[in-house]
């Protein structure tokens, strides 16, 4: 992956292309994949992000999901990252072995620039990434902040490893308010 973060204003064209690519891939990897969405900074309207979309695949077993899934997307020009957790937010007692995913990245192309998270569908990653998403639609009061904090992180640290370490608290906080937000209204993915 690429050692340096840029974080770059916004981009119209982001809303259209991501779930594009999500369908692709669900198009292009058949029955397995029982959800494919866009997730992260660039699914959300107004946020600031790196040049990379997030897209998330749900899957019944991820090393299925390996077998399967390895073959076509290298066609298409993935690599596999040795990326098999995700991190587990402060507070949580889940077991790290639910925080299980496969993670495969583009760069270059052909075609945009792509980090592919496949997570088990129901294992409280999956939930969590829908979750930030949709809590951040539902609030764009916070969209500036956020947005700003990670130009400030990107500025500072520089390197990815590190922009990624110092941000997870803060999504962890982030989520502790969504998940208040997610009970008060009945969300649900």
């Amino acid at each position: 992956m690429p050692n340096h973060v840029t974080i770059n204003d916004y981009d119209e064209a982001w809303a259209v292309r991501g779930p594009a690519l999500a369908a692709d891939l669900r198009t292009i990897l058949g029955p397995a994949v029982l959800r494919a969405e866009h997730i992260g900074s660039t699914s959300i309207p107004g946020m600031a992000a790196k040049p990379i979309y997030d897209l998330q695949l749900s899957v019944h077993d991820l090393d299925e999901a390996v077998k399967t899934f390895d073959g076509p997307l290298t066609q298409i020009g993935f690599t596999s990252f040795p990326y098999y957790q995700d991190h587990v937010p402060a507070g949580s007692n889940d077991a790290p072995p639910l925080w299980r995913k496969r993670l495969w990245g583009r760069r270059g192309g052909p075609g945009e620039d792509v980090n592919l998270h496949v997570r088990l569908r129901g294992a409280p990653n999956e939930r969590l990434a829908l979750l930030f998403r949709d809590w951040f639609r539902a609030h764009p009061e916070a969209i500036a902040a956020y947005a700003a904090f990670k130009r400030v992180l990107a500025g500072s640290v520089g390197e990815a490893g590190v922009y990624t370490e110092v941000k997870d608290p803060v999504v962890d906080l982030i989520v502790g308010i969504a998940e208040s937000w997610a009970h008060e209204t009945g969300w649900r993915l």
